[in-house]
């Protein structure tokens, strides 16, 4: 049921794009700090709760809550500027190392990439698409980053997950499968799906814990306490 389930996802879907992640925080000034004066994103909201930032076509959020976890998100960045970004990065956050190496090649996925982390010791990635074919020839910039890509999961249960976010709307299996690791959806937009028991993140090692957020976009919902609850567009 599960295989044949997949193939009519793979039909169904038609993309996934990320309007909006809200992450949690409480260090709300130094995230503020951190991504307005560090990584020069485009701070469009704030409060004593929240601030809002524009990343290209999506809305980066950070709530105030007095207790989270870290975790991972990707953001992409045009297919020819993975070498730009790193030589960018570099005069503004230590670079996480893959494998000894400052950008990772992810061969299977035509795909490069760049980790560091922000002021909560979250995984942010930079991640250049060559499949995308989205190319420019303007001097990378924060600027240059085309959308927010991918937003992690942690869980015991990968199958529970990947059920839940397909009963909301078809979904296909990028990579992976349901023991250990599952990214679903696709070049625009992926979750990244982990068995925190059997998989710590990459490329540091850290242990995954279960952390909480709300996406809306092309899936609108609240990760919260390890469980998927739908939202409406407005909330």
């Amino acid at each position: 049921m599960l295989a044949w389930t997949i193939s009519l996802n793979f039909i169904l879907f038609l993309g996934m794009l990320i309007k909006q992640i809200i992450w949690f925080t409480n260090n709300l000034q130094q995230q503020k700090y951190f991504y307005r004066d560090v990584l020069d994103f485009e701070l469009v909201f704030s409060s004593e709760e929240r601030i809002d930032f524009n990343v290209g076509n999506s809305i980066l959020t950070f709530q105030y809550k007095e207790s989270f976890n870290a975790s991972h998100m990707a953001f992409n960045i045009p297919s020819n500027k993975i070498n730009e970004a790193l030589e960018w990065l570099q005069k503004k956050v230590e670079i996480l190392t893959c494998e000894n190496k400052l950008i990772a090649n992810f061969e299977s996925w035509n795909a490069e990439a760049v980790y560091f982390y922000d002021a909560d010791k979250n995984i942010i990635e930079f991640i250049a698409r060559k499949d995308l074919n989205v190319n420019t020839e303007d001097s990378f910039s924060s600027k240059s980053i085309l959308s927010i890509s991918e937003i992690a999961i942690a869980t015991n249960n990968i199958e529970s997950i990947y059920n839940a976010i397909t009963k909301m709307k078809p979904i296909p299996i990028y990579s992976g499968d349901m023991s250990r690791f599952c990214a679903l959806g696709n070049e625009e937009g992926l979750f990244i799906v982990i068995n925190k028991s059997r998989k710590k993140w990459y490329p540091t090692q850290d242990e995954a814990y279960t952390s909480d957020f709300i996406i809306k976009g092309d899936y609108n919902f609240y990760f919260k306490d390890g469980e998927i609850k739908k939202i409406s567009i407005n909330t």
